[in-house]
């Protein structure tokens, strides 16, 4: 649905960068259970993992996530579908927050610093939560047995 992998999930939760919040519980045999997912969790993976498509890297991502919670005292998930204090925007190669009174902040250079727009920024739209798409697979074509034709 996200389009992570597994190992993907592992290594972001490992490196603190997105770790679920239904932990896993220890079982008979010693191992852990699966990791589970709220639908909060699951919305929050699928933005960032769009922005992973986009080519935004794991390190502007924590940043992302360490700006919206420390800065603006949000989670990602209330700044996605424009109802919360802050709505997130992105042009493809950064992240903006517009606040509900209008001001707008470039969230992964300068959060602190409002931004004075003069132009429209061609290619801007809110961030939502996307499924990723599944590729379909083509089909290979099919090798011809050469016939060699004798004379």
């Amino acid at each position: 649905m996200t389009g992570l992998t597994a190992r993907q999930l592992q290594w972001w939760d490992a490196k603190r960068l997105f770790a679920s919040h239904i932990g896993s519980r220890r079982t008979a045999r010693g191992g852990y259970t699966e990791r589970r997912y709220t639908p909060v969790d699951l919305l929050e993976l699928l933005v960032l993992a769009d922005l992973r498509r986009q080519g935004f890297t794991v390190a502007q991502l924590r940043r992302l996530l360490d700006t919206l919670r420390e800065l603006f005292r949000v989670r990602l998930f209330e700044t996605i579908g424009g109802g919360g204090p802050l709505t997130l925007m992105s042009d493809g190669q950064d992240v903006y927050g517009r606040t509900s009174s209008g001001d707008l902040f470039n969230l992964l250079r300068d959060p602190q610093q409002p931004m004075l727009m003069l132009v429209d920024v061609p290619n801007l739209r809110e961030l939502s939560p996307r499924a990723a798409r599944k590729r379909r697979r083509q089909p290979r074509p099919r090798s011809r047995a050469r016939s060699r034709s004798t004379e």
